[in-house]
């Protein structure tokens, strides 16, 4: 009976207690999370572009009759309802991830904060979502709806960064101009992702077949602005590259902000084209994803300019990681990064 009081009490406790995960376990339940934040925007925008927003005309039961999707309301009930299923899928994952961490020896603090952050932005994005529903797809709610999405992606890229090196004080790999060009090119990344939802706000994917409001932005002004941002982003990209080479900076960090570039004028080339081609849904879903994938690479060259050492072990002995591992394949297949590129994978800020 004690045992099942202090299961009852903090089950978290409980199960750290009585089983720790390697390091390879904690590693791929971040990643997990990681993947899953990735899927959940990417789903988001399938909600948008089918016009399945009010598939669910409210929240958080689907109507005010039946808390699920019904038969009546159709495909577009099924898709919206299929999303909102999908919070959970991502709180399992999350939940997962903050198991492993704290049942991690040694206990790493720093990382399990990280680990909770995740809860707690998943939590109020699915507060926000129910708010979307409420105020009828407003643009400016949508558009704090996908930056809330973005947060939880911020998060789920450190956490799963912090599991793959150590806790020692952070050792610069670069020089300070290095270091502010890289910090100015995150903030423009930001602006580049708050530019971006204002062109989908001021655009036609209003989430909806009804009459939805949209910003009261001009698209062509919106969309040359998001370009322009772009632009600025990739030869802030290109000259801290150049940088890196020209001052002998670690392979690391070379490679990180190379493939940065990579993904960005892959992103730019789905831009041009959709816009092009007056904005096809399969193409603005598929710049949805490279924008996670964006934003994900410039975190990876922002912390690639600094090392903490290997990952502790449950021993408490260094654990290099094994290459090929499934974290680290299937983000390089993602993201265009190499296995192994970066001889010690950046953390937390």
């Amino acid at each position: 009976m004690p045992k099942l009081l202090e299961l009852v009490r903090n089950p978290i406790a409980y199960i750290a207690a009585r089983w720790t995960p390697s390091p390879r376990t904690v590693e791929r339940a971040a990643f997990l999370a990681l993947l899953m934040s990735i899927v959940i925007v990417v789903t988001g925008g399938a909600v948008r572009l089918t016009g399945s927003g009010l598939g669910c005309d409210t929240w958080p039961k689907c109507s005010d009759d039946s808390l699920t999707t019904t038969s009546e309301m159709g495909v577009h009930g099924a898709i919206e309802f299929g999303n909102r299923l999908m919070t959970w899928v991502v709180s399992a994952a999350a939940g997962w991830t903050i198991i492993a961490v704290r049942a991690a020896k040694p206990a790493r603090k720093g990382l399990s904060r990280l680990a909770w952050s995740q809860f707690w932005v998943i939590m109020s994005n699915g507060v926000v979502g129910g708010v979307t529903v409420w105020v009828k797809l407003n643009p400016f709610v949508v558009a704090a709806h996908f930056l809330a999405a973005t947060a939880l992606l911020t998060v789920t890229t450190l956490t799963w960064l912090r599991t793959r090196e150590g806790d020692d004080r952070p050792r610069p790999l670069v020089g300070k101009p290095v270091k502010k060009l890289t910090r100015v090119l995150v903030f423009f990344a930001g602006c580049l992702i708050v530019a971006g939802t204002v062109a989908t706000g001021a655009g036609p994917h209003a989430g909806d077949s009804s009459e939805v409001k949209r910003m009261p932005v001009p698209v062509e002004v919106a969309t040359h602005t998001h370009a322009v941002f772009a632009w600025i982003v990739v030869a802030l990209a290109v000259l801290l590259y150049a940088g890196l080479r020209v001052m002998d900076a670690p392979m690391g960090p070379r490679r990180t902000a190379r493939n940065l570039i990579l993904v960005l004028l892959a992103q730019g080339a789905i831009g041009y084209v959709q816009y092009l081609t007056d904005l096809p849904e399969l193409l603005v879903g598929a710049h949805l994803l490279g924008s996670t994938l964006v934003w994900i690479g410039v975190l990876r060259v922002l912390l690639s300019t600094r090392e903490r050492g290997a990952s502790p072990s449950a021993d408490g002995t260094p654990d290099t990681p094994e290459e090929g591992s499934v974290s680290e394949g299937a983000l390089a297949a993602g993201t265009g990064t190499e296995t192994g590129a970066a001889p010690a994978p950046a953390g937390s800020r």
